[in-house]
C-alpha cells in the first residue's frame, strides 16, 4: 500500500511475511499464492505491499540462479504483490517449533552474517517495483548481549563498515539504493534505540541505521518522541519501522493478571518481559521467567515482548501497547517531512496466542492480516497521508 505523505514523498506500508515462515523458495511462491494475494483481495486493493521474510536456502537460491529471482518477481506481479523491504533478522528455522534463542544466530560478528544480509540487498535491488529506486532491509541488532565480546564488537563493527561499502558499490552498479537497518529489541546488546547510537555513529553511514519496531520500543518503556528525536540528532536514518503492538500488564501484582500473562508464556518465541525500577530498567528474559515467580519487582507495569494483533488488544485485565505505536507513528510520518518511508506490519506470532485466540483457518488469518493493515492504512489517512491507488 502506498500513500503520499503531504511534502509529496511516497510512503510505502506492507506487512511481514514472517508469519508465514518458509526455508525454500518453493514455499516463498506458495506463501505469496495462499496468504499474502488473499489479504490484498480482503482490502479492496490492485496492488499490496508485502515485507519478505527470505531463509537463508530461499536466499541463495535467489542470489545465485536469475532465473529464480526473474520467477519470484513474475510471482508477485502475478499477484498484485510488491516488495520494497525485506526481513533479514531471522536467519533460519523461524518456523521451527522452539525458536527462542536461535533467532540471534548467526550475530554481527559471525561472517555469515554479513553475507546473508549482502544477499538480501542483492536479491532487492532485482526485486523492487519499477518505479521505486530505494529498499531496505532489517537486520539483526549486532548479537544477544551474554555472547557479545569485546572482541565480537570489533568484529561485528567492521562487517558494518564491509557492508556499507558493498551497498555503495552496489547502488553503483545497480542505480538502486538499498538501506539496512539494525532493529533494537530487548536482551540484545542493542536493545533500545539510544544502544544503537554508539555503533552506528562508529559507522557513520547513511545506508547504515536503525529499523524502529515499536513492541521493542515499547517493551524497553522507551519514550517514542525522545528516541526518534535523539536518532535525528545524531543523524541516524530511521531505514523502516515495524508497527507492532507488545503485552501491558498494568497491576502485575495482582492475581488474575498474573494468570492472564500466564496465558501468552509459551513454547515457540522469546518473549522478553520489562519494568522500570527506580534504578532503571528490569527485565527477563522470557514471560513464563516472570510470571512463575519474584525475578521482576510487581510494584510497577509490566510489558512483555509478545506482538499482539493491532486491531484486537487482549482482554482485561492485559492491554496492549497501541498508544505507543501511535506516538511513534505520529513522530515518524506525521510531520513536515516522513523521518521513514518504509512501514512494515510485523504481527509473526498469530499462531503464538493463547488457544482461543488463534486463527483455525487461512481464511481467518488473511482476516486478521487484514483488519491490522486497515487499522494502520487508517492512522496514516489520520495523519494527513493520502492513499494511492
Amino acid at each position: 500500500m502506498r500513500f503520499r505523505h503531504p511534502d509529496g514523498t511516497t510512503v510505502h506500508l506492507a506487512y511481514c511475511t514472517n508469519v508465514h515462515p518458509a526455508e525454500s523458495l518453493d514455499g516463498v511462491m506458495a506463501q505469496l499464492r495462499d496468504h499474502c494475494a488473499p489479504v490484498r483481495r480482503r482490502l479492496g486493493r490492485d496492488r499490496l505491499g508485502i515485507g519478505l521474510w527470505l531463509a537463508r536456502d530461499a536466499a541463495r537460491t535467489l542470489d545465485t540462479d536469475p532465473a529464480a529471482l526473474r520467477a519470484l518477481r513474475r510471482e508477485l506481479d502475478r499477484g498484485g504483490l510488491e516488495v520494497v523491504t525485506l526481513n533479514g533478522f531471522p536467519y533460519e528455522g523461524f518456523g521451527a517449533a522452539e525458536v527462542k534463542y536461535r533467532v540471534y544466530k548467526p550475530d554481527w560478528a559471525d561472517p555469515e552474517r554479513l553475507e546473508y544480509t549482502t544477499a538480501l540487498a542483492r536479491i532487492l535491488t532485482g526485486l523492487l517495483p519499477d518505479d521505486v529506486t530505494e529498499g531496505s532491509v532489517s537486520t539483526l541488532p549486532l548479537g544477544w548481549r551474554t555472547t557479545w565480546s569485546a572482541d565480537r564488537a570489533r568484529a561485528g563493527q567492521r562487517a558494518l563498515s564491509t557492508l556499507a561499502e558493498r551497498l555503495d558499490a552496489l547502488a553503483e552498479l545497480t542505480g538502486r539504493s538499498v538501506r539496512v537497518g539494525l532493529e533494537p529489541e530487548p536482551g540484545c546488546t542493542v536493545e533500545t534505540t539510544g544502544d544503537a547510537l554508539a555503533p552506528l555513529t562508529a559507522v557513520g553511514h547513511p545506508r547504515i541505521g536503525v529499523c524502529v519496531d515499536t513492541c521493542h520500543l515499547a517493551t524497553s518503556f522507551e519514550d517514542p518522541t525522545a528516541a526518534l528525536d535523539a536518532l535525528a540528532a545524531a543523524r541516524v536514518p530511521v531505514v523502516k519501522s515495524q508497527l507492532s503492538a507488545a503485552l501491558h500488564a498494568e497491576h502485575p501484582d495482582r492475581p488474575e493478571v498474573r494468570a492472564a500473562l500466564a496465558a501468552f508464556a509459551e513454547p515457540r518465541f522469546l518473549h522478553q518481559t520489562r519494568t522500570v525500577t527506580a534504578t532503571g530498567l528490569r527485565g527477563t528474559d522470557d514471560l513464563d521467567e516472570a510470571v512463575g515467580g519474584s525475578a521482576l519487582p510487581a510494584t510497577a507495569p509490566w510489558r512483555s515482548h509478545f506482538h499482539v494483533p493491532l486491531h484486537a488488544a487482549p482482554a482485561a485485565p492485559l492491554t496492549s501497547t497501541l498508544p505507543v505505536l501511535r506516538t511513534a507513528l505520529n513522530r515518524l510520518v506525521g510531520g513536515s517531512y516522513p523521518l521513514t518511508r518504509h512501514l512494515e506490519v510485523e504481527t509473526y506470532t498469530w499462531q503464538a496466542l493463547p488457544p482461543e485466540l488463534r486463527p483455525r483457518s487461512r481464511d481467518r488469518l488473511a482476516d486478521g492480516i487484514a483488519a491490522e493493515l486497515a487499522l494502520a492504512r487508517d492512522e496514516l489517512t489520520g495523519l494527513g497521508l493520502k492513499e494511492l491507488p
